[in-house]
Formats: structure tokens, sequence, C-alpha cells
């Protein structure tokens, strides 16, 4: 696909709602609208204390990670999509959402969460698992690939950047915005729980389109450590995955959303988020329309089937 638009400073922070919310220090946080439970899991499991794991169903394996400040409950349409045919292994990250905060205390949190999921692929001995990805879930499925290419079968990535800082400018590198991204960081470290919910709530339709949804959301923010989120928002602006693309064997497929309340041209995200991914041979890019940052909540059908596709 040869994209010509050019977009400016502007358009590109309206391309996707998560990466707005992150570059102005809002907070990303998570959300679904209220399924149909899940089919009863058959197992539970911590992972090096980054992350739980909860096992549903029999089948080829498949992992499912949340996005920033997610609940491991986003996925729970895909879960019901998949059990009866998969192996599902849905991915809490320790602090998110509720979550107990664990081995997250400090530190980085993206590159340990990335070696926690290859740690419990092999711990399990899980052969080729499909994982999906959403936002940050991507990012660390993108580091998985690159880092661990015999853990992985096949990717899935939704509405993630190899790079989120591009947001700031195309020439972007991760020296140039590391001062910002630590006071971003910063800033979200030391809110107050009613200053990061409150941040959370003012930003919720950027990222889901229905009320339903967005109040799902904000209870998912509100309830997520802000120490967590502002070192994972940190972790996520400062490191560029381009330069490593290459390394990516498993066959990715890469989903992004599009809302006219972006305010910018189709053509314009197809450019944000295809050359983003120059490096990467073989990716299968699929835009979503009528959707914003949780695709599986705004186009539940579309992304069905775009899962569909993805595993077959």
């Amino acid at each position: 696909m040869t994209l010509k638009t050019s977009c400016s400073r502007r358009n590109r922070l309206g391309a996707s709602a998560v990466l707005v919310a992150i570059l102005a220090a809002t907070g990303v946080f998570g959300g679904d609208h209220a399924h149909a439970a899940p089919p009863a899991p058959i197992a539970a499991s911590p992972a090096a204390d980054r992350m739980t794991v909860t096992v549903v169903g029999q089948g080829p394996d498949v992992i499912l990670i949340p996005g920033l400040a997610s609940s491991s409950a986003v996925w729970d349409a895909t879960v019901k999509q998949l059990a009866a045919t998969h192996r599902v292994h849905v991915v809490q990250v320790a602090g998110f959402a509720g979550a107990p905060v664990a081995g997250n205390a400090d530190g980085a949190v993206v590159a340990p969460l990335v070696e926690a999921v290859d740690g419990y692929i092999k711990a399990k001995g899980l052969k080729s698992p499909a994982v999906i990805g959403h936002s940050l879930g991507g990012f660390t499925g993108l580091l998985l690939a690159q880092r661990h290419p015999e853990s992985i079968g096949r990717l899935m990535i939704v509405d993630s950047l190899p790079f989120f800082s591009l947001l700031f400018s195309p020439a972007a590198t991760p020296e140039m915005v590391r001062p910002q991204a630590t006071a971003m960081r910063d800033a979200t470290v030391a809110m107050s729980p009613e200053a990061f919910a409150g941040q959370q709530a003012m930003g919720a339709p950027r990222f889901v389109k229905s009320a339903e949804g967005q109040k799902q959301v904000i209870a998912w923010g509100g309830a997520s450590s802000p120490s967590v989120v502002g070192r994972a928002m940190y972790d996520l602006l400062v490191t560029d995955a381009r330069g490593d693309l290459a390394k990516v064997k498993a066959p990715t497929t890469l989903l992004y959303a599009y809302d006219t309340a972006m305010g910018m041209p189709p053509a314009a995200a197809d450019k944000l988020f295809v050359d983003a991914y120059a490096g990467l041979d073989g990716l299968t890019a699929r835009r979503i329309d009528d959707a914003r940052h949780f695709i599986m909540l705004d186009q539940p059908q579309a992304f069905g089937q775009a899962v569909t596709d993805f595993l077959k």
C-alpha cells in the first residue's frame, strides 16, 4: 500500500485515542461493555509476580494481553468467542484495574512483562501460541516476537504503535522525548487517586463511544495504581521497537481504529500506522472504521471477525 497523504501534528495526535491520552498525561486505561460471563476458568496462576493468567477452554493456545490500566475483562467477548475451540490464556497485569501491584511496585513495567509472558509460555510448555495484545498489550506482544521469536506462533497488534512517541513528531527519538516522558511519569505517579480518576473520567469518551463502555473505562482506570500506570507509560514513550521489526518472524496482523471524531482523514491514519510498521515484512494491516481505541467494544462484530480471520 502506498500512501502519500501527509498529516499535521494535530492530526497525528488524533490518530489513536489511547495515544492522545498518553501524550496529554491523562493516564491510559481500559474498559469493556458488560458481556455475558465467559466460561468458567480451568486454572489461574501467577507469572513472575508481574501478572496473573486465567486459562479457559481447550484447543490451540491463544494469549490475550490487555492495555495500559485495562482489566482482563476487556477480553470477555473474545474469551466467549474462542473458548469452545481454543485454550485461552487471559493476562491481568499487576497494578492495573485493581489487581495487586505485586512485582510492579517499582522500576520498569513493560520489559519485565515481556519476560513474564515468555517465562509463562516456556513454563507451561506452550507451542507456538497466538498472541493478541491491545495497546500496551500489543506492544508487549511485539517485543516478545522480537526478543523471543521461538515463543510465539502469530501476533495480532490492536491499535498500538512500535514507538508511541511518533505522536510527538515523526522525527522523535527516545533521547528527544525522555525529559518530557520523565516529567509525565513523575506527574502521574504523584497524582492522588481522586485526581487520577478524574483525569481518566475526562478522557473516557476518547477511548470508547458508548456510555456503557465509558463507565467501565472509568471504573477500571480508577482502580489502577497511578505509579504502575505512570511507569508503564514512560516505558512506552521511550522504547522504540522499529529498529528490530525485521526480527519479527511470526505472521503479524495489525488492527487500528478510525473514527471521524478524530478530526483527520482516514488516509492519515493509514499512513501513520502503516508507515510505522514499514520494517515488518508480511504485515497484514486492517483499519476498523467507526471505532475508537477499544475496537472490541465499538465494533465487536468486526473485531470478532478479525480475530477469526487471524486464527485461521
